[in-house]
């Protein structure tokens, strides 16, 4: 079920009005509602997948209980080993499989040998990623005994299948979002109101900017040998653009479902491209899983302790893992390679925590050193997410190749009038989140009635542009990952 669907539109408020109006009393049956409707919700994609979400918190809910229970260090380990194997072996093969078994083939046809194994029409279950690393870091802290592991197995299976960020995150951490269903939620109707914005400003980001920016990216793309230059970088930005308005619209969604409901998620993105440097970057996109993997492996492999040659190989394998996480395919891991590469010299010669503030904070306007570090940083971020969408690595050569030739200085070949009009709603909504960029979300205003009739004005105008501009319903990007 897609948030941008008119099922989405009929099943969200009559699971709101169950939950407040019906099952309110009994805080159980509340989270029972949950379980059913996050089965529902998932299960209208392809029913048949539903088992791999159940057994996973069913291995998991047991490796728990089994960790509170063990104190032998081996026996604990060999639980926790259990849940990792189960959880990345159902992930690595419905999403890796065919990659490893191609890229065999084809480095033992190097050498002469020619092997036919077939490779196998797997379809990848939406959300895989995500649901499994949410329960691994539930096994993880429990095994390090940073959380009590809970016995109540409905609140357990509530949070491992919790429709709103179910198939595309935020990666929620079980220490923060299970202890929330222990506990008797209350409506806040300023929550709930600000939750409501939150999902207005998802759907135009999803709708209005990264659907029509999906349009010139997917035909510049797909056609970028006939192309010039100046055209090839343009489809470079909308891509940028499509990418960002996809993932943090659905994150925005996720977010602002789960308040109406009493839940708080994570911030899974912040403004990302403001930033100063490639460093504050990857703090201010996808979050969720940028902390999952500092968390769970950068630092357990050491972090940036150690030498030059510790902190180049931590540096370099969350990366590469990153990528690898997002994608059977080597686009994503040279993509991962290269923004190891960006980050690294920041890190050796400790400047990668050197923006940690909002920029120009308390100002409406920027520096001069600050705009060269933003256009800096996002022309570098443009040029990897070139690799990002490329269907292979010779295909993301020949079309960087292609902008930064010759025609890279000519007019692009398909401005037309509606193209100029969908740039300047692009530039408006990078004002209006700039303007915003100290918030949690650009619709987030305080309750005063200061400028009241400009907020409206705003609200109505988003709404407007949403019917508008909306088409066919469109997938989230990040649901292939």
């Amino acid at each position: 079920m897609l948030f941008n669907s008119t099922d989405f539109a009929i099943f969200l408020p009559v699971v709101f009005i169950l939950y407040w109006f019906v099952t309110h009393k009994n805080l159980t049956i509340q989270n029972l509602l949950l379980v059913v409707a996050s089965y529902v919700f998932y299960g209208l994609w392809d029913w048949r997948f539903l088992s791999l979400i159940l057994f996973s918190t069913l291995i998991d809910f047991f490796v728990g209980i089994s960790l509170s229970k063990e104190e032998d260090k081996n026996k604990r380990k060999l639980l926790l080993w259990t849940s990792i194997l189960v959880n990345l072996g159902f992930l690595g093969f419905f999403k890796y499989y065919n990659f490893f078994v191609d890229n065999f083939i084809t480095a033992f046809s190097l050498f002469g040998t020619t092997f036919n194994a077939a490779s196998l029409n797997i379809i990848l279950p939406v959300g895989i990623s995500f649901y499994t690393f949410q329960t691994l870091s539930y096994t993880i802290d429990v095994y390090r005994k940073n959380l009590t592991p809970t016995k109540d197995f409905i609140s357990f299976a509530a949070f491992v299948s919790f429709f709103p960020q179910l198939v595309a995150g935020p990666i929620e951490r079980a220490t923060n979002l299970l202890p929330q269903f222990y506990k008797k939620r209350h409506f806040d109707y300023e929550k709930a109101i600000d939750g409501s914005r939150q999902i207005l400003w998802g759907l135009f980001k999803k709708i209005v900017i990264a659907d029509n920016c999906a349009i010139y990216a997917n035909d510049i793309f797909n056609n970028y040998e006939t192309y010039s230059g100046s055209t090839l970088l343009l489809g470079a930005f909308f891509f940028t653009f499509q990418i960002y308005g996809d993932f943090s619209g659905y994150s925005d969604i996720a977010i602002g479902t789960s308040r109406l409901f009493g839940f708080t998620l994570k911030k899974n993105f912040a403004f990302p491209y403001f930033s100063r440097n490639i460093a504050e970057f990857w703090r201010r996109w996808h979050i969720s899983l940028s902390t999952w993997f500092r968390d769970y492996v950068y630092i357990p492999l050491g972090g940036s302790r150690g030498g030059a040659w510790s902190k180049v190989r931590n540096t370099f394998v969350i990366f590469l893992v990153s990528g690898f996480w997002h994608g059977a395919n080597w686009t994503f891991i040279v993509w991962g390679f290269i923004n190891a590469c960006y980050f690294l010299p920041l890190l050796l010669l400790k400047r990668n925590r050197k923006h940690t503030d909002v920029i120009a904070e308390n100002r409406v306007f920027p520096n001069i050193k600050e705009i060269l570090q933003i256009a800096t940083t996002f022309f570098l971020t443009v040029i990897t997410w070139v690799f990002f969408r490329a269907k292979n690595i010779k295909e993301a050569i020949f079309y960087l190749e292609g902008i930064f030739s010759e025609s890279l200085f000519t007019i692009p070949t398909i401005i037309t009038a509606i193209l100029l009009l969908k740039i300047g709603i692009i530039i408006i909504f990078v004002i209006i989140e700039w303007l915003q960029r100290n918030k949690e979300h650009a619709l987030e205003f305080s309750v005063s009635s200061k400028h009241r009739i400009w907020r409206w004005c705003l609200f109505f105008m988003v709404i407007y542009a949403i019917i508008v501009f909306g088409a066919k319903p469109q997938e989230f990007i990040y649901f292939q990952f």
